[in-house]
């Protein structure tokens, strides 16, 4: 039990340390092209920050589900879900200016 929690902790800080690093770097461009470098990039750190905030509601709801349905089905679950997220994220559209400078219309 032991090597899956620590697992799971692993995956997880490796999943915002990914996701942290793009807010940093793509996601102001890709995501807040009208807005300013410096507002697209606390733009881009808020969901981040969300995610972190939101992390002790899903722990104390996951504590309960690992009670009820088994940590190890939870733990497959959530590993599931984070890889879920993560592609969703990566299939989401970027703004049509930063395609090429191509705009769609």
């Amino acid at each position: 039990m032991l090597a899956s929690a620590f697992v799971g902790t692993t995956i997880e800080w490796y999943d915002f340390f990914l996701y942290g690093t793009a807010s940093a770097l793509i996601f102001s461009t890709q995501f807040f092209p009208q807005a300013s470098p410096l507002a697209g990039t606390v733009a881009s750190f808020a969901t981040l920050a969300v995610g972190i905030v939101v992390r002790p509601l899903g722990g104390i709801i996951a504590g309960h589900l690992g009670d009820r349905i088994g940590r190890k089905s939870l733990l497959v679950a959530s590993l599931l879900l984070m890889g879920w997220r993560r592609r969703s994220s990566a299939c989401c559209p970027s703004s049509p200016r930063s395609a090429g400078g191509r705009s769609s219309g």
